[in-house]
């Protein structure tokens, strides 16, 4: 987990990937947070693939550290 706080858009859509990227960890750790619940997440419609809002990826962060 990067010790910086991720630069998001907070109104923006990120795909798991980019999660994972901007986290500095691996996209399954993402899914396991994720399918866990301690990450929210929605699904687009077009491809059925989970996306995460960058609001979401700022509360996470910051109620790690």
């Amino acid at each position: 987990m990067v010790t910086t706080e991720p630069v998001v858009n907070k109104a923006g859509r990120y795909s798991l990937e980019e999660t994972a990227r901007l986290l500095g960890v691996h996209r399954n750790t993402i899914l396991k947070y994720a399918n866990s619940g301690k990450m929210l997440f929605t699904v687009r419609r077009g491809t059925s693939r989970k996306c995460f809002s960058g609001a979401e990826i700022l509360r996470f962060w910051r109620a790690t550290f």
